[in-house]
């Protein structure tokens, strides 16, 4: 067993650094907004990173995107900003989908401007009323002729009112159908989500009307949750990796503050309980960080086959995050707790980590259905 990672995924982890060192000056005034800070997409579209989403013959990097890869990028930028995290892991989520099941017009028109993050993508599933039991949403595809018509509406929605192409669920008969659909289509309004405890890029989304050429399904009509699935055995575990950056970026400002703040005539590294904490912190991190290599290094292979890996992964490295972080803040003291300061901005980056993407009670239930389905159970 080879634990080292390969030259070209170190490299790759080397080109996110250097992203991170170009975005770390506006990482504060970016992960206060809820719309795309220009200087973050201009260094993301710089460093060529979101060329690991899409495949090599439209300006990608691998022959096919890459889990390991993208968890690696994923682990860097979250450690350094979640608004360029996001940016970054939604040209894949939101464009995946059409490397797989898309056209070939399709793929030439679309995946090379993903590539370049010339054109953001953005994935919309959820409803008002329906987060986890995606079967229970409304939004309607009607077909009239050789056209189709969408209507319906989508909440928090990452991207909105951000992207050039949303990949849209919705009901279709008596099946789902998963719809590419251009950002500027006559139809479509974006409000404003609430404003959740980490800003982020969403907003509210309504379809009325949206006429759309019947070549926009992507795939089979009725089977848009395959493609669904597929998106997920590539990207889930690339949250597990984002996880254990966020981890590991609050364990280092712990370290930082507990070897220069002095108290009790010595560092508060040097503190029992202080000591013990740091030492719990790096071992939970290191465990994540295990499975989470392991369960992208699955996907690679096999996205749809390794699906329990990666939820897994996510699972223990979300729920990973919100102790180390809750950790790194008591060790701080009242400097944990200033607003702005990047302790406490991983502190509420953390905790959304455990609801999207699979909340983590969700994610028990299938890797308990796996355990049940493997026994004969």
């Amino acid at each position: 067993m080879n634990f080292k990672l390969d030259p070209a995924y170190a490299e790759i982890q080397e080109q996110a650094r250097a992203c991170a060192r170009e975005i770390e000056p506006v990482a504060v005034e970016a992960d206060e907004m809820s719309q795309v800070h220009p200087g973050v997409l201009e260094a993301l579209r710089q460093s060529g990173l979101s060329r690991l989403m899409v495949p090599k013959q439209f300006g990608g990097v691998f022959e096919k995107p890459d889990p390991l890869a993208i968890c690696l990028v994923r682990e860097v930028l979250m450690g350094t900003s979640a608004h360029a995290d996001s940016l970054f892991a939604l040209q894949g989520i939101g464009s995946y989908a059409i490397t797989v099941a898309g056209s070939d017009e399709q793929r030439e028109r679309w995946l090379p401007r993903v590539a370049m993050a010339e054109d953001l993508a953005a994935l919309a599933l959820t409803e008002l009323e329906t987060g986890s039991d995606l079967k229970a949403l409304k939004t309607r595809i009607t077909a009239q002729g050789d056209s189709l018509r969408l209507d319906g509406d989508k909440s928090f929605i990452s991207n909105a009112g951000a992207a050039a192409l949303y990949l849209v669920l919705a009901r279709e008969d008596e099946g789902y159908t998963l719809l590419l659909v251009p950002g500027d289509s006559p139809g479509i309004s974006v409000s404003p989500t609430p404003e959740i405890i980490a800003p982020h890029v969403l907003g509210e989304m309504r379809f009325d009307n949206v006429k759309l050429p019947a070549d926009a399904r992507l795939g089979e009509p009725g089977r848009g949750f395959d493609l669904v699935l597929a998106t997920l055995g590539v990207f889930r575990v690339s949250v597990a990796g984002a996880a254990v950056g966020l981890a590991q970026a609050a364990l280092d400002e712990a370290l930082r503050h507990t070897n220069e703040r002095v108290q009790f005539g010595r560092p508060l590294a040097r503190l029992g309980a202080v000591s013990q904490m740091l030492a719990d912190c790096a071992t939970e991190i290191e465990m994540a960080r295990l499975l989470t290599y392991k369960a992208a290094s699955e996907a690679v292979h096999d996205p749809a086959a390794s699906l329990h890996w990666s939820s897994m992964a996510k699972l223990a490295a979300s729920e990973m995050a919100g102790r180390v972080v809750d950790r790194c803040v008591q060790m701080m003291g009242r400097f944990g707790l200033v607003r702005d300061s990047k302790i406490e901005r991983l502190y509420r980056q953390a905790r959304p980590m455990r609801i999207y993407e699979g909340a983590s009670e969700v994610l028990r239930q299938s890797i308990a259905k796996q355990l049940h389905q493997s026994t004969g159970q």
